[in-house]
């Protein structure tokens, strides 16, 4: 037995074995994300992935311009507004452009898988960097644990396989955290600079990872006094210039695209819309069901409580990263409850709470070692098992008759025809069709043809179908679908 305790020491001794341990953790983050890779865009939240993959691929047919992002919703749906030009203004398109030259440049692929694996390699890319927060504040171990958990938990794998922004923002956010870190730890400027520069991208694709500025504010002051701030100028001037950095391109991109309201979909009610912020059904939405359910998978409640009990290294910056994430979900409240894609943003913070959390349980000599290490083994591995039985229903395609439906709609229709794709507003259907038009009959049917709308195509025999279906010429009809002329009136 000592000669196998003398080999594990020798083995975690080894100069490089963390790089070796993080390796692996790479390979697995990305294997565990390969899967279903193909998917068409059907899944979960599709309607939300269409959005983003239909601005990809009006890049590839009309060209890039990074002013003026368009998809295939000209509706009033989203915004209020008619939007014949089919604006898109949501996040500045970063995501898409770097899509576009991955499709345009290596057509082996789908623009589908592509837009999936860019997400995979900004988790990646991320992970990197959850490892090094962890090994400057929980040690090289705490830093592979954190990286661990950011590739494993089951939430966090299908989320970073989506074609969304929100893997892209989470990216430059923890890379701009960690650059910021640097310039905590040495004074040289130019690393602020860079965390500005990399934290104003994050908030380029997805303004909410202002949050993230909570930890940082907890560093810098942990590090100079208020009054010192203020009254060095050695320190203000830098603070203000990454001030400058961070929050200009944001408020230009705002203020640019604010002569464009047909193309800015509603947002105010992401905040607290529907007056949920912290009312019974909040705090059990967001900490219930998600946190301890969705993401932790129930037993993953053990490490994480562990972890935001104890400071580790004299700091307590998981737990101001933490309340950071508190903070996002207490203001983006609405959105947060409604839509689970929101917490993607809260899973750097978690995952170094748990590794906290974990080394905690493993090395105190406060409790049994044999009890509390066999405890966090046995609640680590059932909350991945809890988490997996959940998210295994994201990957499924539920209403395969939308991709057929647009597969028929894309061979028999012109390329430039208008459809209109009824389907609760989701414009999931829309994107099959690979055409531009509506989402949603959004006004009477006369209007819509006056707008330009050709064809209409349906996978629901409703009373509006059967009501259009003795209008207009049907062009083709199967069990699944219908597809029906809209300018040729029987």
């Amino acid at each position: 037995m000592q000669k196998v305790s003398k080999i594990f020491k020798q083995i975690f001794n080894y100069k490089y074995i963390e790089y070796i341990f993080l390796s692996f953790v790479l390979i697995l983050g990305l294997l565990l994300r390969l899967y279903k890779i193909n998917n068409p865009i059907a899944d979960w939240h599709s309607w939300r992935q269409a959005d983003t993959s239909s601005v990809t691929r009006s890049y590839v047919d009309k060209g890039i311009n990074l002013l003026f992002p368009r998809y295939h919703d000209i509706s009033t749906t989203q915004t209020g507004k008619f939007n014949p030009e089919g604006y898109r203004f949501v996040e500045f398109p970063i995501y898409n452009v770097v899509h576009t030259l991955l499709t345009e440049n290596f057509n082996f692929l789908t623009l589908e898988v592509w837009g999936r694996l860019l997400s995979v390699f900004f988790a990646l890319v991320t992970t990197v960097f959850i490892y090094l927060l962890g090994k400057r504040f929980l040690g090289v171990w705490g830093g592979i644990l954190a990286s661990f958990f950011y590739v494993v938990l089951p939430y966090n794998i299908y989320f970073t396989r989506v074609i969304l922004p929100e893997p892209m923002a989470v990216m430059f956010a923890v890379a701009s955290l960690w650059a910021f870190i640097t310039y905590i730890d040495s004074n040289k400027n130019w690393r602020l600079y860079f965390s500005g520069l990399l934290f104003a991208l994050a908030l380029l694709v997805k303004p909410y990872v202002i949050f993230y500025s909570v930890p940082m504010i907890y560093l810098l002051l942990n590090k100079f006094k208020i009054k010192e701030i203020f009254r060095n100028a050695k320190l203000i001037i830098p603070l203000l210039l990454f001030t400058d950095i961070v929050l200009v391109p944001l408020i230009a991109w705002r203020g640019w695209i604010s002569n464009y309201p047909e193309g800015i979909p509603h947002f105010g009610w992401v905040f607290n819309g529907d007056d949920i912020r912290f009312k019974p059904s909040f705090w059990s939405w967001i900490f219930g069901e998600r946190l301890s359910w969705l993401i932790l998978g129930g037993w993953g409640l053990v490490p994480f409580s562990f972890g935001l009990m104890k400071r580790l290294k004299n700091s307590y910056f998981t737990h101001f990263f933490l309340l950071g994430m508190f903070f996002y979900v207490s203001v983006v409240a609405t959105a947060n409850v409604r839509h689970d894609y929101y917490q993607t943003l809260v899973i750097p913070a978690v995952s170094l709470i748990l590794a906290q959390g974990c080394i905690i349980l493993w090395e105190s000599s406060q409790f049994n070692k044999l009890l509390s290490r066999g405890l966090l083994v046995f609640s680590i591995g059932l909350a991945i098992n809890n988490g997996l039985i959940q998210i295994k229903e994201f990957y499924k395609i539920n209403h395969p008759e939308i991709i057929i439906a647009g597969q028929s709609v894309d061979r028999l229709t012109p390329k430039n025809a208008l459809v209109i794709a009824p389907y609760n507003g989701d414009s999931a259907f829309l994107y099959q069709t690979k055409r531009w038009g509506w989402p949603f009959v959004d006004r009477p049917i006369e209007e819509l043809i006056e707008n330009g709308a050709d064809y209409y195509v349906s996978v629901n025999f409703d009373a509006q179908t059967n009501e259009f279906i003795n209008k207009f010429e049907t062009v083709q009809k199967k069990d699944q679908y219908l597809i029906l002329s809209l300018q040729k009136r029987k």
